[in-house]
């Protein structure tokens, strides 16, 4: 009797687990460039020349929202690990498409206009491909860090509805977000608490000082401007916090609406922030933000 009873509680847990297993089905993940055919402006034929769409696609029945993933790395390099696979990851599990955009930048020989070209050509690839993802095209966000943050503070600020006349059908899609997430992003440029290293990478050595007043984003800022979800520390001293209160500031002018969380501790680019006390809720306040939006569904309702 007692083998019996063993054996019974062991098929039980073992039928009980099944379900898990089956319904844990991995994101479909695969990689295409954000130009077949070349991207403006290419300097050559090489990998560094040919920006790219790092797709992850959730298991789901009905079509889910798309958060595209601009990593930091101050326009020189790219911090695809914690400012790009682990966000795509977090995406993911909100159920939302994830598509870590490998954009040109100076370490790649690219200054402006290219990182804002292949931004905004994520955002219209997404679109013209929500059928083929499953993805709503009415709630593709952008989310940009440090560097990564002011690509992304560009994009909300200038944006088109898209070219019908353009023989590439991926340009006949709006390149305008429906909305953006900017984490301890660069804004000030040409200001005290700019970041010079990010400002020089996009723009060059000496950019005429109106170029540099235009790419100041919280002067970009307008009602058409997409709702915004912002967040920073006040111990980031390599992009002070200045930076987000201006753009907020901005966003109060013209009654955009969102919302700026400023955490005490943290140094800049922590990404996630797992481990630093208090700074580790933003993923969590960050989700409730998209919860009560709509551009996510809430677990329950999945």
């Amino acid at each position: 009797m007692q083998r019996f009873q063993l054996l019974t509680f062991f098929f039980a847990i073992t039928s009980l687990s099944i379900p898990a297993t089956l319904n844990a089905d991995p994101p479909k993940s695969f990689e295409l460039p954000l130009w077949e055919k070349g991207a403006p402006g290419a300097n050559g034929n090489e990998a560094k020349d040919k920006p790219m769409a790092k797709v992850r696609l959730p298991s789901s029945e009905k079509p889910t929202g798309a958060l595209i993933i601009c990593p930091g790395g101050g326009y020189g390099n790219l911090a695809m690990g914690h400012e790009g696979q682990e966000i795509a990851e977090w995406a993911n599990e909100m159920g939302l498409a994830a598509i870590i955009c490998d954009y040109r930048h100076r370490g790649k020989g690219y200054g402006h206009p290219a990182p804002l070209q292949d931004a905004q050509r994520a955002i219209r690839m997404v679109r013209t491909n929500a059928k083929e993802w499953n993805v709503d095209p009415a709630r593709v966000g952008i989310m940009g860090f440090s560097a990564g943050g002011h690509l992304v503070s560009t994009v909300l600020t200038r944006f088109d509805s898209g070219d019908p006349t353009n023989a590439d059908p991926i340009e006949h899609a709006s390149s305008r977000p429906d909305y953006g997430i900017l984490a301890y992003p660069v804004i000030l440029f040409g200001q005290p608490g700019t970041h010079k290293g990010s400002e020089k990478n996009l723009l060059g050595e000496s950019p005429d000082p109106k170029l540099v007043e235009s790419f100041q984003s919280d002067l970009n800022v307008t009602k058409d401007t997409p709702p915004t979800f912002l967040f920073h520390t006040l111990e980031d001293k390599g992009v002070v916090p200045q930076n987000s209160v201006a753009f907020f500031a901005a966003m109060l002018r013209n009654g955009v609406s969102g919302e700026l969380h400023v955490f005490e501790k943290g140094s800049h680019g922590k990404g996630l922030a797992k481990t630093i006390q208090g700074t580790s809720e933003w993923p969590n306040v960050c989700r409730r933000w998209l919860e009560g939006k709509q551009f996510v569904t809430p677990n329950a309702q999945r």
